[in-house]
């Protein structure tokens, strides 16, 4: 028994949950539990920064793809990728940005959006990502978009033009509300797979989970 619990505990410690699991939003995380992402799909990191969201899906053998616009992270996920799956080419993992990428239309089941459109210029802008995402998701694919949001801290953020807000942690993000998501789910013609969630960090900006099923 003893030595069944220190199995346990060292499965469970941080550094190897880590080591599994790296850093990776909860909710994407949610959405391997239930079964949505897995083995066989084509998964894209879009804005895959150093590749936090990836580590987990590079040990399971899963067959992902990532862009960013930062060399350098492109570099860190490159050198990732070597070591958790040396089988996977270099060129996976390349510097595009989300509104212009090279890949084929309806050729990805899974694209991931983790703190990436908050980062929007402007509607134009933000509008060009999606879209470019969307054209390369496959029919019956599936978008998870996690973004910060004006939901819940409404008083509490200053506009400052084109939907870019100053936030109470001194950052500035382009917002969204529930009704910006919701008419863009609709535009696209797609479906919400969960309902919007947001958590709100207190005194500091709100996070929105959007996650859409492509039509087909």
């Amino acid at each position: 028994m003893a030595a069944s619990i220190r199995r346990m505990t060292t499965a469970l410690s941080p550094s190897s949950l880590r080591e599994e699991f790296g850093d990776i939003d909860i909710y994407l995380f949610d959405q391997l539990l239930r079964g949505r992402i897995g083995l066989g799909m084509r998964v894209l990191d879009a804005g895959c920064g150093g590749g936090r969201n990836l580590v987990f899906m590079l040990r399971a053998g899963m067959d992902v793809y990532g862009i960013d616009e930062s060399a350098d992270a492109i570099a860190a996920v490159q050198r990732q990728a070597a070591t958790l799956a040396p089988r996977l080419p270099a060129e996976r993992f390349t510097v595009q940005p989300v509104d212009a990428m090279s890949f084929a239309s309806d050729s990805m089941d899974v694209i991931v959006s983790s703190a990436v459109l908050h980062f929007a210029r402007d509607e134009p802008h933000f509008a060009g990502m999606l879209s470019e995402m969307w054209r390369v998701l496959a029919p019956g694919g599936l978008l998870f978009c996690r973004l910060a949001s004006s939901i819940g801290i409404e008083a509490q953020v200053k506009p400052l033009g084109n939907r870019r807000h100053l936030l109470p942690d001194g950052s500035t993000r382009f917002l969204v509300d529930a009704a910006y998501l919701l008419e863009h789910t609709r535009r696209l013609g797609g479906s919400l797979l969960d309902p919007l969630k947001t958590t709100v960090v207190h005194g500091q900006r709100s996070m929105t989970t959007w996650v859409v099923r492509k039509a087909g």
